[in-house]
């Protein structure tokens, strides 16, 4: 197949791309397909004709952003959809919804899916909920991902402290803030791949042990992205060592949770663990990060499911998802064939 991986690019002109696009584009060569990246900023144009001139069978799309708003997603979608490309990946109605945390817990809740009780503080408008939440509390901000916004002062133990990090949140990142009641516990993340019968992977678990002491038991923004921080480097994901009723159990939420929320192809659901063995989704991340040694393809090796094979298997999802079918090697070298299939 002729496969396009769409990325976003820091600035304009900007050669760089996330280390995933080589990784992602690696794979699909040693699948067979002929692959192209179009690395885009905030250009609607350049992307639009970039895509036109590579007439690509699958987007592949890896844009989680579009120019300098954090919030592009969902438009990128919508024109993917008006240009009539197929692509991985939720749609802009799914997208809208897994970026709005507070419609991803009313869908939760429809389905009696366990979740930190909350409200929501917006920049123009009372409580959207009412209720008495119980400290600690943890501020972040409504629609942001990958951890934007969240460091060791999301964790508040104080109404005043609260209000201070709602404010912070509305000031820096023009977001509503979602205050959720904190859930002490361990922390597991469970990839799901497939849409009419997804898999659930093995869980994985966060270790916080390497933590220093005083330091919230969260993933915040340096756990994440700074390698030469304390966060970094006191945190782990590890494959979870689990009785097989909890693993059945976590792996059972995170399916429910997948289909809850409509996510296509592929996702990650993030969930904590209390002492008393209660299970709450906190997050569910649609499309996620898929770095080889990141969390998701970690639980696919756990699963039997190589990297090459994980990045196929997304492509495979999506074309299914459309009714396209993929042509075998054989069939690109006997094209007379690979029209007989498809007929």
């Amino acid at each position: 197949m002729k496969i396009t991986i769409l990325t976003h690019l820091e600035k304009e002109n900007d050669k760089s791309h996330d280390i995933v696009v080589d990784q992602v584009s690696g794979a699909l060569r040693e699948a067979g397909h002929k692959v192209s990246i179009l690395g885009v900023h905030g250009d609607l144009l350049k992307l639009r004709t970039g895509l036109m001139r590579r007439k690509p069978d699958l987007v592949f799309n890896l844009m989680e952003t579009f120019g300098d708003t954090q919030l592009g997603a969902v438009g990128l979608a919508g024109l993917l959809d008006l240009l009539g490309l197929p692509y991985t990946g939720g749609g802009p109605g799914e997208i809208y919804i897994q970026e709005d945390k507070s419609l991803t817990k009313k869908l939760l809740a429809f389905d009696g899916i366990r979740y930190p009780e909350y409200a929501v503080f917006s920049p123009d408008a009372d409580l959207e909920i009412g209720g008495q939440l119980r400290l600690p509390l943890f501020v972040k901000p409504l629609r942001m991902d990958a951890s934007l916004g969240i460091d060791g002062k999301s964790l508040v133990r104080s109404t005043n402290e609260m209000m201070e990090r709602v404010r912070d949140i509305h000031r820096r990142l023009h977001d509503a803030a979602l205050v959720e009641e904190f859930i002490e516990g361990r922390e597991f993340y469970v990839g799901v791949l497939g849409n009419v019968a997804p898999q659930a992977f093995p869980p994985i678990e966060m270790d916080f042990s390497g933590l220093p002491d005083g330091v919230p038991r969260v993933l915040d923004a340096k756990a994440k992205w700074d390698e030469k921080s304390p966060q970094y480097k006191g945190t782990r994901a590890v494959v979870a060592s689990l009785p097989d009723e909890l693993r059945a159990r976590l792996q059972k939420t995170a399916l429910d949770a997948y289909r809850a929320l409509r996510v296509r192809d592929y996702g990650r659901i993030d969930m904590r663990l209390t002492e008393a063995g209660e299970v709450s989704v906190i997050e569910v991340n649609a499309s996620c990060y898929l770095e080889q040694s990141g969390e998701f393809a970690v639980a696919a090796r756990a699963a039997g499911i190589d990297y090459p094979s994980l990045i196929e298997r997304i492509v495979a999802c999506a074309c299914e998802r459309r009714g396209i079918a993929i042509p075998s090697r054989a069939d690109s070298a006997n094209p007379s064939r690979a029209r007989s299939a498809a007929e």
